[in-house]
């Protein structure tokens, strides 16, 4: 177990206070299942693929789904976000981003905003003169 991602005591002892109380049966090792849950996230794993260290797979996904039913890691990720200085860059890994193949149809029915500065179909050449628009940005086009 020496080679198992583990929170430390002061990162456990920041998110403790976030935990929901235990009712009835006391919980298993909070700082090992954790670590486990962070562990299987952050190496896109399989809950079954996690190593026995961090204790029995279904353990670990139950807490896991739990506890985000009930809102824990939104509170523990919004606490530790708004104590943390402000970021100097911000990234999206757009390798994680997954889109239906549906998505599309959003943006020509305008439910999502089209942030890629890409032309639709209202925005070619054609559209513009058949409307009267000298670009895609004219009041015309909203």
């Amino acid at each position: 177990m020496d080679d198992l991602f583990l929170l430390s005591k002061a990162q456990m002892r920041r998110i403790e206070p976030y935990f929901p109380l235990s009712h009835g049966v006391a919980r298993v090792d909070d700082r090992r299942v954790i670590s486990g849950i962070v562990f299987v996230i952050k190496n896109g794993l399989r809950w079954r693929d996690a190593p026995a260290g961090y204790g029995p797979h279904k353990t670990i996904y139950n807490r896991f789904v739990r506890w985000s039913r009930l809102g824990v890691f939104n509170r523990i990720f919004a606490e530790l976000a708004r104590k943390a200085d402000k970021p100097s860059r911000l990234m999206i890994d757009a390798t994680h981003l997954k889109a239906h193949r549906t998505a599309a149809s959003l943006l020509k029915k305008g439910l999502f905003p089209d942030v890629s500065g890409a032309r639709t179909r209202s925005c070619t050449p054609s559209a513009m003169a058949r409307d009267g628009r000298s670009s895609c940005c004219s009041a015309k086009a909203r």
